[in-house]
């Protein structure tokens, strides 16, 4: 595995699918445990990201690390990364285009962590990976499975600083996954 995980991450450094790979600092590719049961995945990196080369390092980030810690898990036991791995200008969303360039780099590193839960942070990783349809909010807290993951998609952390008042409903899915997680440990041979 780490032979295909390093080349996976030399061919994220490399890439120029899209535009976004111009006028970056640093590629996100995402960071954490490859040994993981959860796999958190938002839209793109913002200015802090792109300086240090980190996923979810700002402010949502600590929020994101706040959230974690709420069901007992720290940055270590995850796996964080992003939907583009390049900054997209001035922060707005990925274009789905963008989006669409980078997928495969999101697939190989889900095929090589093979994380039983995935959370979706907000609306761009949501219609990303499950539909341009879908809307974050109607479609978050519920559980959706597909080729052996079981997803689900919450509000984003940046997303709960602007409105606090989606913490409660944020909770609400924070601890379906926490439920989730302890579900799936308590299997035979589940290892933890």
């Amino acid at each position: 595995m780490d032979s295909a995980w390093s080349a996976l991450n030399a061919d994220i450094q490399a890439c120029q699918r899209c535009a976004l790979a111009r006028g970056i600092t640093n590629k996100v590719p995402g960071q954490g445990s490859v040994a993981v049961r959860l796999m958190l995945i938002g839209e793109g990196p913002g200015q802090q990201e792109d300086a240090q080369g980190l996923a979810f390092v700002g402010p949502a980030g600590q929020l994101l690390t706040r959230m974690l810690a709420a069901i007992n898990l720290n940055r270590d036991e995850v796996f964080i990364t992003n939907i583009v791995k390049c900054r997209p200008p001035n922060n707005r969303a990925p274009l789905p285009e963008e989006a669409q360039a980078c997928l495969p780099f999101l697939r190989a590193q889900t095929r090589l962590i093979r994380p039983p839960v995935i959370l979706l942070l907000g609306a761009s990783a949501l219609r990303a990976l499950l539909g341009e349809d879908k809307r974050i909010t109607t479609f978050r807290g519920q559980w959706v499975e597909r080729k052996g993951f079981s997803l689900m998609a919450t509000f984003h952390p940046a997303a709960l600083l602007r409105d606090p008042d989606k913490k409660r409903l944020a909770w609400q899915d924070l601890q379906l996954v926490r439920d989730r997680l302890a579900q799936l440990a308590a299997r035979p041979g589940a290892g933890g």
